[in-house]
């Protein structure tokens, strides 16, 4: 017995084993986490105080005059207001969207995982992919573009520059329906898994009570979906003031009459600011501008809404 004993102590890792293999395992995920994110991070952050024209190395320190500069321009400032004007539209839209679908997919019988899968599959299309699919094919602005070619047959409607057309603008058209396509699906999922965990107790209790469709939900799914609607709500926010990709790649390669100024959010602006103009100061306090702002905003709609309250 004291044998067996013996060789089950020594057969276990010791501590300091057990340390040195944690180290291997992940040493080099923290020190790419280091080097690549937390150390840029803190150099941008030096940057934004330095004068950084065409070169990312701790110059000149200015102060705050990035910032003064940055804020006091017309182009960001309208860059702000774009960006605004696009979460306030597409937040409450992609959550409704997703909830009633989810909805509809939480009562279909047979068939649900199959539902399930094709909503979601456009969640995992990349921004870029898409985002040409929507350009070069459903609004080209050409009559065999395939929005053109429906409102020919439906409607007989003379063609439409999507993309080009200022007034009325109907390029958000297209950065709206993008948006949808590639994020509802996603966020339809979380809902759904919060509608199955609702108890049917408590749909049966509603029942009997003579609460219709309606009164069920209202009554019933919504409160119980609080915590979920909250989390959707806090991740379209942050995702709709972090858009880039769409309106990267709609409107800045000229094929786009409407200009990417018209419709530039304030990651467009930094990109062009930082990459093109080679400013690397300015380019760097807007990003922490912009951080400092999604923050705030999050913070305030998490306070709003109750986030982290129990009840």
């Amino acid at each position: 017995m004291t044998a067996t004993l013996t060789r089950a102590r020594r057969s276990r890792p010791s501590r300091r084993q057990a340390v040195i293999a944690f180290l291997v395992l992940t040493g080099p995920m923290i020190l790419g986490l280091l080097v690549f994110k937390y150390v840029a991070i803190a150099w941008a952050f030096l940057l934004s105080f330095s004068d950084g024209r065409r070169t990312i190395q701790l110059g000149q320190w200015v102060g705050f005059d990035n910032y003064a500069q940055l804020l006091g321009d017309d182009r960001f400032r309208e860059s702000l207001v774009v960006i605004v004007a696009f979460t306030a539209f597409i937040v409450p839209v992609t959550f409704a969207a997703s909830l009633a679908l989810a909805v509809l997919v939480n009562r279909v019988r047979r068939g649900r995982a199959l539902f399930r899968t094709s909503f979601l599959i456009p969640a995992a299309v990349s921004y870029v992919a898409a985002t040409l699919v929507w350009k070069m094919a459903l609004f080209n602005g050409l009559p065999t573009g395939i929005a053109n070619a429906i409102g020919l047959t439906l409607f007989d409607a003379d063609p439409v520059p999507w993309i080009q057309t200022e007034d009325p603008p109907l390029y958000w058209v297209v950065l709206i329906s993008l948006r949808l396509w590639l994020q509802v699906g996603l966020y339809m999922i979380l809902f759904l898994a919060g509608l199955q965990a609702i108890p049917r107790q408590l749909y049966e209790a509603a029942a009997l009570d003579g609460a219709g469709s309606w009164a069920r939900f209202r009554y019933v799914t919504l409160p119980q979906l609080r915590n979920t609607s909250v989390a959707i709500l806090l991740l379209l926010l942050i995702a709709a003031m972090q858009a880039f990709d769409e309106f990267y790649n709609l409107f800045s390669s000229g094929l786009g009459g409407a200009g990417s100024a018209a419709v530039r959010p304030p990651l467009v602006y930094l990109y062009d600011v930082a990459l093109k103009d080679q400013n690397y100061g300015v380019g760097s306090a807007g990003a922490f501008v912009i951080t400092l702002l999604i923050i705030i905003v999050t913070l305030l709609q998490g306070r709003i809404s109750g986030f982290g309250r129990k009840g």
